[in-house]
This record gives C-alpha cells, sequence and structure tokens, in this order.
C-alpha cells in the first residue's frame, strides 16, 4: 500500500501498487465496496498510485507516479468514472518526474476551478503549481542542498497559515516554504 485517504461520508480508499496497481474503497466499517485500476499506462490504469486525495465534492485525487501523471476520478457511485487526466514525463516546466505527492489548496479542495494543485516530484527535486485542469503555474525547488533546494522530495503538506512544508528526503530534512 502507497496510502490511504478517507471521504466526507466515512468511506476509506487504499491506493496499492506492485502486484496490483488499483484503488480500492471501504465503507466506514471496514466492507468492501470496489477496486479500479490495474497495472499499465492507458488512462484509469496505474504504475504505482503513490498519493491520493478526496476533495469536497468527493471527486478522488490520484498521484500515478510511474506514469507521471495525475487521474481524477468519480467514484461516489457503484461504478467509477474518469473525469479528468493530464501530464507527461520529462524536466520542462508543466512535465513530471515521478509525482510522489498531491495537495490541493482551500479553492480545489472545495471543487471550485479557480484552485491549485500542487505536485511534489521526486526525479525533479521540485514542486510545481497547476490549474485543477493541469495548466503549469510555477514551480520552486531544484537539485541541491542549500536552503530552498530539494533533493529527491518525497510529500508536501500545508498549515492553516499557509505554509507548505516539503519532505526533502534525500537531504534529511523538512523544509517550509511560504505561499
Amino acid at each position: 500500500m502507497t496510502d490511504a485517504a478517507q471521504d466526507a461520508r466515512g468511506n476509506y480508499y487504499v491506493a496499492q501498487f506492485g502486484e496490483y496497481d488499483r484503488i480500492q474503497k471501504f465503507t466506514s466499517d471496514h466492507k468492501f465496496v470496489l477496486s479500479w485500476g490495474e497495472h499499465g499506462h492507458e488512462p484509469g490504469r496505474f504504475l504505482r498510485p503513490q498519493k491520493i486525495v478526496i476533495d469536497r465534492a468527493g471527486l478522488v485525487w490520484v498521484a500515478d507516479a510511474c506514469n507521471h501523471r495525475v487521474q481524477v476520478f468519480d467514484a461516489r457511485e457503484s461504478r467509477v468514472r474518469l473525469v479528468k487526466h493530464w501530464g507527461e514525463q520529462g524536466h520542462e516546466p508543466g512535465m513530471l518526474n515521478f509525482p510522489y505527492d498531491i495537495l490541493l489548496d482551500d479553492a480545489a479542495f472545495a471543487g471550485r476551478t479557480d484552485g491549485h494543485v500542487y505536485l511534489c516530484e521526486f526525479g525533479n527535486h521540485r514542486v510545481q503549481k497547476f490549474t485543477t485542469d493541469g495548466q503549469f503555474v510555477s514551480s520552486f525547488g531544484h537539485n541541491g542542498r542549500r536552503e530552498g533546494e530539494l533533493d529527491q522530495p518525497w510529500g508536501i503538506a500545508r498549515d492553516s497559515r499557509g505554509r507548505m512544508f516539503v519532505l526533502d528526503t534525500y537531504n534529511h530534512r523538512v523544509q517550509r516554504f511560504r505561499l
């Protein structure tokens, strides 16, 4: 397993990779509801679904790490529907290289189109900011050991004061950035 998240109704979602590249949904009392995805490159399939976030509307946002993309699903009913997906492997702004974590700002979490999505990229040593439909906005970080530089960052979190914390894995530290 790579991640687990809970929606507003108390359902649990579990991301798995390896033998099974999928996401499973369980009720609040741990009864299996459904699963989707399998190993592959096509939309709706996964290569290491590393991180999942469930927004207020119940959409499931997935950092599909080894496919170098984001996929968004509607899993509120018994049939899962792919809502959107974006991303391609590369090093240029807007391209992805092993996105390991995904964070939605308050507006995106609320389902508003003026929100932003942040992706922590293990392979590109940076965090990128996108619109909710995948348009590149900005980025920060590059490979290094100095303050503000990252070496294979693994995760991101944001506090109530708007500060972002980046788990700077190979530098053995957590860095704080003001957004």
